[in-house]
């Protein structure tokens, strides 16, 4: 699927890194392989939130810069398939995406799913699990944290959060992190917002953090906001000064289960 001209279908930034911090970003690439041509769309198509999460990859290199911190990043478009969805969901390989048909998703076959599966989806999801087994056998717990974007504007009604933290039950990092982005002042702060984190099920952070216990929580930064280097440095500083003095929090450093109700 994959030829020598094609990128990784991951990225592990500082994969020698001590902290506890492990960010992860499961949309930072608008990249299709070369054998999928552009899976029937057109360019402009490819440059939008459909394809990938504009700016997250930037915002998540500034942040492992930061912090010294090891950070994961996928290679492909989740137009491709989705490393943040449960393999049973029908959006892992999208047929429709925000009204646009995907017409080279339209009728795979079996093999042809699995192919992508083998060859995106599980290098990037072993690749987190390789992380946070690293971070656990050098003594830490790991804290994860997943870098996201979202639009201005979802089918014409606008979205008034800068910035929202996604969270399920476990308070330990989520809720520190909404009081420092609120006490800056100049934010619009979602709790879960615009997306709810609240018994979600098959992606990433469900994947390697809920069950195991580890605190974690999902960003959401609205894209206008990160999609050129100034936002994204302005956006780092933000993030990286919130952050600064919560991740050595003690009660990070402790596996607890939070369960659902």
């Amino acid at each position: 699927m994959l030829g020598p001209d094609d990128p990784p279908p991951v990225t592990v930034l500082h994969p020698d890194a001590r902290g506890a911090l492990l960010l992860v970003c499961d949309h930072a690439s608008r990249a299709i392989p070369q054998s999928l041509g552009n899976l029937g769309l057109p360019e402009e198509q490819l440059g939008r939130h459909i394809a990938y999460d504009i700016g997250a990859a930037a915002l998540t290199r500034r942040l492992a810069e930061r912090f010294s911190a090891t950070a994961v990043l996928s290679g492909y478009s989740r137009l491709v398939i989705d490393p943040n969805r449960d393999l049973e969901d029908p959006t892992a390989i999208p047929v429709i995406s925000d009204g646009v048909v995907i017409p080279g998703n339209r009728a795979l076959d079996a093999a042809a799913q699995a192919q992508r599966v083998e060859t995106l989806f599980r290098p990037y999801q072993e690749a987190v699990a390789r992380e946070v087994a690293r971070v656990r056998a050098g003594g830490q717990v790991p804290i994860l944290l997943s870098v996201h974007s979202f639009t201005p504007e979802m089918r014409g009604v606008p979205r008034p959060w800068h910035i929202g933290v996604l969270w399920d039950r476990d308070p330990r990092l989520p809720i520190p992190l909404l009081n420092a982005l609120r006490a800056d002042g100049r934010w619009r702060v979602g709790d879960n917002e615009p997306y709810s984190g609240r018994d979600t099920t098959g992606g990433t952070v469900e994947t390697h953090a809920t069950p195991a216990g580890y605190p974690n929580a999902l960003l959401e930064v609205r894209q206008d906001l990160i999609d050129d280097d100034a936002g994204v440095a302005l956006w780092a500083q933000v993030l990286g000064d919130a952050l600064e003095h919560l991740l050595t929090a003690p009660d990070l450093a402790t596996i607890h289960h939070y369960p659902r109700v």
